[in-house]
């Protein structure tokens, strides 16, 4: 049984796992201060209608109709209105007239990943390989908004797994990465989210994901640390327990001891 391991760089807080190997493989995934105690079993990332982890209003936000729509951009819009008269700005002035509309349009475009569905997703492009060897998508492109300061943080994002006699059509892999960034997030999540994602679809060996990123909440604001890039990783499975595999890994995407 695989048990999930969510870690900065200079950190490790898994725990001992056994890998069968030549046995599906399971998650039991890492525990989420969010939404469960310590030792308490997590729900599976995929429920049965394919959303992963939808938010308290997706189902609705998927199953309104046009009016609920408009009304929900209207409220943005209006929240958008009163935050420029706080600030002191003239909403109504040529530059800004259309802002809270532009600004309401944009945010449910970068929050969409909550009513996407993997099914669809990956639309059954799962196919019978005995491919043993490790398959990497790196330098897959990311951009999320950070749900502290609802600002943008963007970098890349590196994706490997070892089959267990079964492979994934390669671009549902930066898709399933596309649809955790368009939420609200933080990288550590987001990381953790797509490696465990990919295990409850594929079942394989083992699944790596690191993720390299600039936070603008520390760039324009606060410390303001401009060349500050930020790292996470999630290594399940053979990439966890072997240290071989994890290593291959990390020297595929450049981030090995030399680099």
């Amino acid at each position: 049984m695989f048990n999930a391991n969510m870690s900065q760089t200079d950190r490790n807080n898994g725990d001992p796992v056994d890998l069968n190997s030549g046995t599906s493989a399971h998650i039991a995934h890492a525990r989420d201060p969010h939404d469960q105690d310590e030792g308490e079993t997590a729900d599976p990332m995929i429920e049965s209608d394919g959303l992963c982890r939808p938010s308290i209003g997706t189902r609705m936000r998927l199953r309104e109709f046009s009016h609920a729509a408009a009304d929900r951009l209207n409220k943005i819009k209006a929240a958008v209105e009163t935050i420029l008269q706080s600030v002191g700005e003239d909403p109504y002035r040529p530059g800004l007239l259309d802002t809270p509309n532009r600004f309401a349009k944009a945010m449910m475009d970068f929050t969409q990943g909550y009513g996407q569905n993997v099914k669809e997703i990956v639309n059954n492009a799962i196919f019978d390989e005995h491919h043993k060897e490790m398959v990497v998508v790196k330098d897959i492109d990311i951009s999320s908004l950070c749900e502290h300061h609802l600002v943008p943080f963007t970098g890349k994002m590196h994706i490997g797994y070892v089959p267990n006699n079964r492979v994934i059509g390669l671009s549902k892999l930066p898709r399933i990465a596309q649809m955790f960034s368009r939420r609200l997030q933080v990288q550590e999540r987001l990381t953790r989210q797509v490696a465990e994602t990919i295990v409850e679809t594929l079942q394989p060996r083992g699944v790596a994901v690191v993720m390299e990123s600039s936070h603008l909440c520390m760039v324009t604001r606060g410390v303001q640390q401009y060349s500050a890039v930020t790292v996470t990783s999630c290594m399940l499975g053979c990439f966890e327990t072997d240290d071989k595999t994890r290593n291959e890994f990390l020297s595929l995407v450049g981030m090995g001891s030399g680099r």
